[in-house]
């Protein structure tokens, strides 16, 4: 089985936006690892429209070429770690619009959270977690939550994220998590695809 590949999603766009420094700051732990290979995928490279098809990708091909591309690169990975911030309680509105543009590629795959904010994005991940759930994806249970006065610090005194210690541990978990399901599901996927293609033959 090839070394599993993982996307680690930027989920907001705007320009003041603080996402980069907390994608930043999990890419560099995660790719102290040798079990999996990440990639930073920032929404920015993605203008997505608001999604405006006929169906879901589940049911008939996408028109717009951008969601296309945007498909063709999510389906590349084998997991995912979205970087996510809340907005009035809920989900980026990118984000979601960016889940929404694709189904199968998201499909038997695991998804990871790191959030940050006033509570660490608690309430947007939770509403990730039963989006990703009927995209058909496997959540995990450990997320990353910068919040409160540390949240703060790094926002507007630009303290580093690996100054506070107590996340390295969560990451870690998140990471280990995130390990197993992936190669669980990626040999499921695997061996799905070896006994359709035994029959069709």
């Amino acid at each position: 089985m090839s070394k599993p590949k993982i996307a680690i999603i930027l989920s907001t766009a705007r320009a003041a936006r603080f996402g980069h420094k907390a994608g930043q700051w999990i890419h560099d732990i995660a790719k102290e690892r040798s079990d999996m290979e990440f990639d930073l995928v920032d929404l920015r490279d993605h203008p997505l429209p608001f999604f405006d098809e006929i169906a879901s990708n589940a049911w008939v091909p996408t028109q717009n070429a951008e969601g296309v591309r945007w498909q063709k690169k999510v389906g590349h990975y084998d997991g995912y770690i979205f970087v996510t911030a809340e907005y009035n309680h809920g989900v980026p509105a990118v984000l979601k619009n960016a889940l929404d543009y694709a189904y199968p590629e998201w499909n038997k795959k695991p998804a990871a959270f790191v959030g940050y904010g006033a509570i660490g994005a608690a309430r947007a991940i939770e509403q990730l977690r039963l989006i990703t759930i009927e995209l058909q994806m496997a959540p995990t249970r450990s997320a990353v939550h910068l919040a409160g006065a540390d949240f703060m610090a790094a926002l507007r005194e630009g303290k580093p994220i690996s100054a506070f210690a107590y996340l390295k541990p969560t990451a870690d978990a998140l990471l280990d998590e995130l390990a197993w399901w992936t190669k669980a599901l990626k040999t499921a996927r695997e061996a799905t695809a070896k006994s359709a293609s035994i029959a069709a033959e």
